[in-house]
């Protein structure tokens, strides 16, 4: 079959512009909207430097996951941690662990987001925190793993700051750093 010279043209270029364009859309930063009963805030998602993280919590977020969680440990000047215990201040089941990606270059900075997790390095699923000032004793060491960091606050920081505001003690099975009135997770969205 012989195609036109032209249309070859044509032909190729689409090709060449859908095998660029898609990449390029695939690696685009997804935004989040995290709504909670102090309001709203806007988290932007690093996909190139944490991809295994960012997969993970977008799963959860579509899962709808999110929905109706609490920020149950809030320690001022350092974090505000949620998106694992219910209303009930019960603990959701979740997958298994995120493969840590604290080696990213990325930094526990103020406004950055992070994935929480236990003392085992690749524990982190669904738990996420905000950092509310610097924290760098968060990152990588030499001889240590860090909390990896995957994305940033680019809207309503100042609702993170009220967050990190509220009251805390001991509520339910948390001994200290809760919010003695919950702080809901009504729901987190996908915007792009």
């Amino acid at each position: 079959m012989h195609i036109p010279g032209l249309l070859r043209l044509v032909l190729l270029s689409a090709a060449l512009w859908l095998g660029f364009a898609s990449p390029l859309q695939a690696q685009s930063a997804p935004r989040v909207r995290v709504d909670t009963t102090l309001g709203s805030f806007v988290m932007e998602l690093d996909r190139q430097r944490s991809p295994l993280t960012v997969a993970s919590f977008l799963e959860y977020v579509k899962a709808g996951h999110y929905t109706d969680t609490i920020f149950h440990r809030v320690i001022g000047n350092f974090v505000v941690q949620g998106g694992g215990y219910d209303l009930k201040n019960v603990e959701k089941p979740t997958r298994p662990g995120t493969p840590n990606e604290s080696g990213n270059g990325m930094s526990n900075r103020r406004g950055t987001v992070g994935l929480a997790r236990t003392g085992e390095p690749h524990s982190g699923t669904a738990q996420f925190y905000v950092n509310l000032g610097e924290n760098a004793a968060l990152d990588p060491q030499p001889s240590r793993w860090g909390y990896t960091v995957f994305g940033k606050v680019v809207e309503g920081m100042t609702v993170v700051d009220a967050i990190g505001a509220v009251a805390t003690g001991s509520t339910g099975p948390f001994e200290r750093d809760a919010p003695l009135q919950p702080v809901v997770i009504k729901r987190v969205e996908l915007l792009q």
